[in-house]
């Protein structure tokens, strides 16, 4: 079971393609008891009519932001063998709390994904910067993406899940270096990044 929401609820606050930066005026409807609700992630898969909401964090360290491979354990399929900028996943019936337009569950929520794939400190900050949507893909038309920055305080990152590979903390010029191999959400996150990072 994933959190979903309705897409002509984004069409009523105002759909957009690529990345959306006022996060204010979506986000509390988001995250609203009465908006938001868990659907069978296979069949959310495949319904357009529904956006899973999906946290896609950005580590970043001394000027650099980390990047992996998603490996053939990874749950979404369509995108192995990717590269990634984004740490994340589907937020699940087991993220208490959620309805309660509750900003810090919701960050609890984003911890436990990235802890779940990851082993790094405790990041100095988590700011939610960006919203992220992709209606040109067949994977990202049933999603919408939470964009955070997460600062940590040294570029070290350890892989807990399988399905996650090569994990590098690259440069802005690296990461441009190598856009290509990158999945769509990434791309995006890319081609924005001195206004993700900013502030």
């Amino acid at each position: 079971m994933v959190l979903v929401i309705r897409r002509s609820l984004l069409e009523s606050l105002g759909l957009f393609q690529g990345l959306q930066f006022q996060v204010d005026r979506y986000l509390a409807a988001l995250l609203a008891r009465e908006n938001n609700f868990f659907a069978p992630r296979s069949s959310a898969e495949t319904d357009p009519s529904l956006k899973q909401i999906i946290p896609y964090a950005l580590l970043v360290s001394s000027g650099k932001v980390l990047r992996y491979k998603r490996g053939k354990k990874s749950g979404e399929q369509r995108l192995v063998a990717k590269g990634s900028i984004g740490i994340g996943g589907h937020m699940n019936d087991r993220d208490e709390g959620l309805f309660a337009l509750d900003k810090e569950a919701y960050l609890n929520g984003v911890q436990r994904e990235i802890d779940e794939e990851l082993i790094a400190e405790r990041p100095l900050r988590n700011r939610i910067v960006a919203l992220i949507n992709d209606d040109s893909t067949e994977v990202g038309r049933v999603h919408l993406g939470v964009v955070h920055v997460l600062e940590l305080p040294h570029p070290v990152a350890k892989k807990r899940e399988s399905a996650i590979l090569g994990i590098e903390f690259l440069s802005p010029a690296q990461l441009r270096a190598e856009r290509d191999t990158l999945e769509g959400w990434s791309q995006i996150c890319l081609d924005n990044l001195e206004k993700l990072l900013a502030g």
